[in-house]
């Protein structure tokens, strides 16, 4: 029998990699996240008129985003510029490899 080390579900790296995978769980987030991925500088623009969404339902994705620590928001004016998180997008990269390493290495 393979032993294995007890896994918490309270440790802090699991909760984080559930929250950001949590973030991550709808099309909507993906659409955003590759808008801003196509961008060179943070979007100011009206995110409704490239996503069929409602302004309330875009803004509710990117607080998702946001709280994930995913995408940053600053107010310029009237309007919130928003943009990747480069710490964000690493730690995403980082934690989706590492799982996928796990998982490869003791998939059948």
């Amino acid at each position: 029998m393979i032993q294995t080390n007890p896994i918490k579900l309270d440790d802090p790296a699991i909760k984080r990699s559930a929250a950001i995978a949590k973030a991550l769980g709808h099309p909507a987030r993906i659409a955003i996240l590759k808008i801003l991925a196509q961008r060179n500088t943070c979007f100011c623009g009206d995110i409704t008129e490239i996503i069929p969404l409602a302004q309330s339902t875009v803004s509710q994705h990117l607080k998702a985003l946001k709280n994930a620590g995913l995408i940053k928001g600053e107010v310029e004016g009237v309007r919130t510029c928003y943009c990747l998180n480069p710490d964000g997008v690493r730690e995403l990269k980082s934690l989706l490899s590492e799982l996928s390493d796990e998982l490869v290495q003791t998939c059948c």
